[in-house]
């Protein structure tokens, strides 16, 4: 009895500090006001409703503010509706809830007031029962409809519980669409007079609707093309905000696409700082693979560190599930979050090599892409790729293949075979190709140095050929583009070098603070004077070429000064056409003997040697082929009266001083000494 007593005295003291005022209602199932008709299928699984003439709040802290609070207990009727006192709270609410079971009641007479209530919405269910809505299905919904309009059309016949749905049935409808009918669709979605009902609606059921159904909904909406800054998205994103600690693995997949597909902003960037927290805490327990991938995704390049590590551990922990999609998702999901793990990736190339038969192009293309990004160099994946395309090219589109090719030069990355194959295919059939696979062709051949027996000048002239065709509508900083690609091939087209020798084309391509076009112009002005000596020559008038850093060769420096002793070296020397030498040394024609630079006469019993310390970015990926500015400066040097010497920065860096003298003795006085590497210039094939 005192425990009963105790109850009602706390129940008292509850209504009288939060309950200044009472007001009846009618309970609507949408949690807004309808003339009407009265649905009885309310599902009290979450009863705190908000006040929606307030607003979405303008703080996490104010979540709970001005809040409608509905507790369901033994006397809550859930068929029906009945005439209920609602409590307004102005503040926080009280972390224990007001209960009105059998226990605690606030009346003697409760058991005369509950029949009483039983008995008038036994009587509204007859009146009810045939307006009762047939709940809804986003599944079904998109399989009634044929387009965004007739699920429009639905939702203003008669609106039902939750609003998501409607979003999530455009959606599934929308996918089925061509991008044209997509386009046209969402734009009588937006027109339509039901369309900014149902976003009303969206925001006021966005606190009380299942956190899974917010989120898939918010993402029908990103996906869908309604703008990141209107009220409704920016609405959403507080909401999901506030209750983000309902996320659970599902919830978590859904959000990280959402913030993936999203622009940053102001919403975005805290909902991901959360998002972050979330992953931290949660990490361990996640159980698909797919989630922990879209969280790797989403996280985003400025995560901290400790979190990117946490999220490879899991994943290396994970590697014994993955399956053929996840090792090749892997490499984008890495590359989103900026963190290049070699033995998570080494492991998944392994996964992708054995299974590249099938992979779609598109995948392939995310795998280069990261590699690329991630500055991820693995010539055993790169190969079973361009040996996969090269056995299937015939499946390919021109299109696919170009790109591919793009993206191994990007690489660095010389497979010869589907190189040679390809030139195969353009050379039978040149009419496929238009400007711009032309020039990006060139580019690609010209960069890697690329060069197949005795069809290269054929390649060229078809190339030329086709490009010639496009003269008149081709722009000037494309032509010199392809001109330089030609240069750098040691072929000269004058078709296409004449215009390019215009002044006024010249004054239009030197543009201010662009130093780009006028490296190209060099290089075909050194061309035409070193390669083509017939060729007038012509003053390019070109700005002088910007100081830049060299490279400091001190081992190489103290190895030649001891091996030849001062004076008889010369360093960083600047030649004519704008290139440039580390060191130079002059030799008798036998190469037997160092002459002093002191006597600083050259003459046809004179050698002059140039020793040119070479970094990794000027030869290809197998570190054995020169690319292409390498190969015409070679070349250049060559007609210029030197022989060459070429020293691997990366060799020389792990080589002891000793080591060092011994390998420079070697070329300096060998007979195998100068450029060995002379076979793969343009000249000899």
């Amino acid at each position: 009895m005192n425990n009963r007593a105790g109850a009602i005295l706390w129940n008292l003291r509850q209504f009288s500090t939060l309950v200044p005022t009472s007001r009846t209602i009618r309970l609507y199932p949408l949690g807004f006001s309808r003339s009407k008709v009265v649905y009885s299928n309310w599902n009290p699984r979450n009863l705190l409703l908000s006040d929606f003439g307030n607003g979405v709040q303008s703080s996490v802290r104010h979540l709970f503010q001005d809040a409608l609070i509905f507790k369901s207990g033994d006397n809550f009727q859930t068929k029906g509706v009945g005439t209920e006192t609602v409590l307004t709270v102005d503040g926080p609410l009280c972390p224990r809830r007001l209960s009105f079971d059998s226990k605690h009641s606030l009346d003697p007479d409760n058991a005369l007031k509950k029949a009483a209530f039983h008995h008038k919405a036994s009587s509204e269910d007859v009146l009810t029962k045939e307006t009762k809505p047939t709940p809804v299905n986003n599944k079904k919904l998109s399989e009634e409809c044929s387009s965004l309009s007739d699920v429009l059309d639905k939702f203003s016949e008669r609106p039902t519980f939750p609003s998501s749905n409607y979003f999530s049935a455009m959606w599934i409808i929308a996918k089925r669409m061509s991008d044209d009918q997509k386009r046209v669709e969402k734009q009588l979605m937006v027109n339509h007079p039901a369309f900014n009902q149902l976003c009303e609606q969206m925001m006021r059921e966005s606190k009380i609707m299942h956190y899974d159904h917010l989120l898939f909904s918010l993402h029908a909406m990103v996906k869908l093309g309604i703008p990141q800054n209107t009220l409704l998205v920016q609405t959403l994103l507080r909401v999901v905000q506030e209750r983000i600690n309902e996320c659970d693995e599902k919830c978590l997949s859904v959000l990280s696409a959402i913030l993936e597909a999203m622009e940053p902003c102001k919403n975005v960037d805290v909902l991901r700082a959360g998002l972050r927290i979330l992953a931290d805490q949660r990490v361990w327990k996640i159980k698909r693979v797919f989630t922990l991938q879209a969280l790797i995704r989403c996280v985003g390049k400025d995560a901290p560190i400790a979190l990117k590590r946490k999220l490879e551990m899991k994943a290396l922990r994970e590697l014994d599930r993955f399956s053929d999609l996840n090792s090749q998702h892997m490499f984008e999901a890495l590359a989103a979050m900026n963190h290049r793990s070699v033995v998570l990736l080494d492991e998944c190339s392994k996964m992708v090599i054995g299974n590249i038969h099938g992979c779609p192009f598109k995948v392939l293309i995310n795998i280069l892409q990261s590699c690329r990004d991630l500055r991820y160099h693995n010539l055993d994946l790169f190969k079973g790729i361009a040996d996969y395309v090269a056995t299937t090219i015939d499946i390919w589109k021109l299109k696919q293949v170009i790109f591919l090719l793009i993206l191994f030069e990007n690489l660095g990355f010389r497979h010869t075979d589907l190189m040679d194959v390809f030139m195969k295919k353009v050379i039978a059939d040149p009419a496929s190709l238009n400007m711009k696979s032309i020039i990006s062709i060139l580019h690609v051949y010209s960069s890697l140095n690329h060069f197949y027996k005795c069809q290269t000048s054929e390649f060229q002239e078809v190339m030329a050929n086709s490009l010639t065709g496009y003269l008149h509508n081709i722009s000037s900083e494309n032509l010199l583009n392809a001109v330089c690609s030609f240069c750098l091939m040691n072929h000269f087209p004058m078709a296409l070098i004449n215009p390019l020798l215009q002044k006024d084309v010249i004054k239009e391509l030197l543009i201010p603070g662009d130093e780009s076009n006028a490296h190209k112009l060099r290089i075909l002005a050194a061309c035409l004077k070193l390669d083509v000596p017939c060729h007038k020559a012509i003053d390019f008038d070109l700005p002088p070429r910007s100081s830049t850093t060299l490279y400091q060769n001190v081992k190489v420096a103290d190895a030649l000064s001891s091996l030849l002793g001062e004076g008889y070296f010369s360093k960083d020397i600047q030649l004519p056409h704008n290139y440039h030498i580390d060191f130079e040394v002059r030799m008798d024609i036998n190469r037997s003997q160092v002459l002093p630079f002191s006597d600083a006469v050259t003459s046809a019993d004179t050698q002059r040697v140039a020793v040119l310390c070479v970094p990794r970015s000027t030869y290809c990926l197998d570190l054995a082929h020169p690319r292409g500015f390498l190969a015409m400066k070679l070349r250049h040097l060559k007609i210029m009266g030197f022989h060459i010497i070429l020293v691997h920065n990366w060799e020389v860096e792990r080589l002891e001083k000793k080591d060092v003298i011994t390998f420079l003795k070697t070329k300096l006085y060998s007979t195998e000494a100068f450029l060995t590497a002379d076979v793969n210039l343009q000249s000899t094939c």
